[in-house]
């Protein structure tokens, strides 16, 4: 999954920077209006945080933009804890979710996931797909009961297949939504991934259809 995360401070940006890598989120990261607006609108991100005291463009005013283009993309904002008036405004402009500063890590990541469930349509944080199964709260990956153990990048693969389950995911799709902007996109990092997972989960896990990309296969 990837994040683009929109902080001015930066110190507490590389923090949560730091911690949604732990996490597992490929992150792109903007320190002001102008640039979150451009890459909010050009990159394809399964969520953003935004924080809404930003230079340049405020981050209300990049919302809204962002909406009015057609933008879907999760929006969680940060909020000062008393500004009650943000929150509102944040959420009539379009936010899925406000946090208040200063905030636990922890409950900044559970509102992310919560965020990336709902735009796949899914309620639980277990996914399930035969006899895999993601702890999406925990990474953990196990397979008919037994631990998996994966990578990060292998980890994010499977991660998105699984949020995909049933669906054809094109190769342009995987790296778009898997690496942050400044990886090297003309790897064949895609094919690696999918060769080492399937050496791990089993030959007929992942099936690669001919001229469209890949996709789980679905349970017998």
């Amino acid at each position: 999954m990837r994040v683009l995360l929109v902080e001015d401070e930066a110190l507490l940006r590389a923090q949560l920077k730091g911690t949604l890598e732990q996490s597992g989120y490929a992150v792109d990261e903007a320190a002001d209006g102008q640039e979150a607006l451009h890459l909010g609108s050009t990159e394809p991100y399964d969520a953003i945080v935004l924080d809404l005291g930003l230079p340049l463009l405020d981050g209300l005013t990049v919302l809204q933009r962002w909406r009015s283009q057609g933008q879907s993309t999760p929006v969680l904002i940060l909020t000062a804890r008393d500004s009650w008036h943000e929150k509102v405004a944040g959420i009539d402009a379009g936010a899925d979710d406000y946090l208040a500063k200063p905030f636990h890590t922890a409950e900044l990541l559970a509102r992310l996931r919560a965020l990336v469930r709902r735009a796949h349509g899914l309620a639980s944080p277990l996914l399930q797909h035969g006899d895999i199964t993601l702890d999406t709260r925990t990474g953990a990956v196990t397979q008919r009961g037994a631990s998996v153990n994966l990578t990060a990048h292998e980890h994010r693969l499977l991660s998105y297949l699984m949020h995909r389950a049933g669906q054809i995911v094109s190769r342009s799709e995987l790296i778009e939504h898997l690496y942050a902007q400044d990886f090297d996109r003309d790897s064949n990092t895609v094919e690696v991934f999918v060769a080492r997972l399937r050496r791990k989960l089993g030959a007929d896990c992942i099936e690669t259809v001919r001229g469209m990309g890949y996709r789980l296969v679905p349970p017998a």
